[in-house]
This record gives structure tokens, sequence and C-alpha cells, in this order.
């Protein structure tokens, strides 16, 4: 690695762990003002100022951050190889891997979200890319078929998200969280003998 390349890949990372702060900052003090959420991560103003000028533009920034963060997650799960159970323990532990910005994603979400073509695109892809996972799966006799492929795809999201959420505020602990999600979606909440 060059010392040009490192020094990208540290600014990079820079990036990435700021945005992950003030994700979490703004779930928690939603309606902080730049100078609060600049003090909540520990930057001065000036510096969260150069970041984003404004708050929508932090949001905005942060949007397609977690968007970009949520597809690579997918990519990297690589959905095509292994077993469905890899795949699938893949895809859960790749979205648990950025928790922040999915508390960030799931506090900010509304229901025009889906009518900015930016967000829309973004989860049109990502869920069909799931829809398209669960149907293969499904016609290979892994998932049932009574229920769709549509629907797995939003359980499993869904699950994630409330997980998260519920570590962020203390209910359940992180370590293992991605094993109780994939036994809560493949297996449901029944005792088995």
């Amino acid at each position: 690695m060059t010392p040009s390349s490192s020094a990208d890949a540290k600014a990079a990372d820079d990036d990435h762990r700021l945005m992950a702060a003030l994700a979490l900052a703004l779930v928690d003090k939603p309606r902080a003002t730049l100078q609060e959420l600049a003090k909540a991560v520990g930057v001065s103003k000036a510096t969260l100022y150069r970041f984003c000028k404004t708050r929508d533009e932090l949001i905005a920034r942060l949007m397609a951050h977690g968007a970009q963060l949520m597809r690579r997650a997918l990519a990297d799960a690589r959905l095509d190889e292994g077993t469905p159970r890899e795949a699938l323990q893949r895809v859960i532990q790749g979205q648990l891997v950025h928790r922040e910005m999915g508390a960030f994603l799931m506090y900010y979400w509304k229901p025009d979200t889906l009518s900015d073509e930016r967000w829309a695109d973004q989860w049109d892809q990502f869920t069909k890319a799931l829809d398209a996972f669960f149907l293969r799966c499904q016609r290979t006799g892994y998932f049932r078929i009574d229920i769709s492929a549509a629907a797995l795809t939003e359980s499993l999201i869904a699950l994630v998200v409330c997980m998260m959420d519920a570590e962020r505020l203390g209910r359940v602990a992180r370590g293992g969280m991605a094993e109780v999600v994939e036994t809560m979606f493949l297996h449901g909440a029944t005792a088995h003998p």
C-alpha cells in the first residue's frame, strides 16, 4: 500500500467512524442542532460544518452512506455461493456489522422516502436481490413456498432492524445476535423437541 492510498484509507475510515457516530447521535437526539451533534460526537462545529453545512444535508449524506453499506453488505454476502443457510448467515452478519447506520435508517425512514428516486431505486435493488435469493431457495425446497419471497424479505429485514434497535436500547446482547436472528427467522419461537 502506498503512503497516498494508506492516507486515503485512513480518511475513509475516519469518515465512516464520524458518520456512524453522527447516525447514532441523530437517533439519540433527533432534534439536536449541528453544534449539539458536533459536541455529542467529539468534533468541533467547524469540522462538522466542513463535513455537512445543514442538518438536511447531513441526513441525506447519512441516508446515502447507509444505503451504500446495505448494498455492499448484500453483495459481500455472495448469495449465489454455498448453501442457502450459509448465504443467509452472511446476509444477517453483513447487515449487523453497521448497526449504527441501521438504527439511523430505521429512525429516519419515512413513508415518503420511497418517493425520492435516490432512495427508491437503492431500496428496490436491495429488496429485489433478497427476493430473488429467497425465490431461488424456495425452488430448491430450502424455504417454504406458502410464504412469498417478498414476505420472507420483509420478515428478515424487520427482524434484523428490530434486533439492532433492541441491542441499542440494551435489551439484547450484541454477542450472538446474528445467531438469534437466524434462529428466529428459520425456526420461530416455538420450542422443538
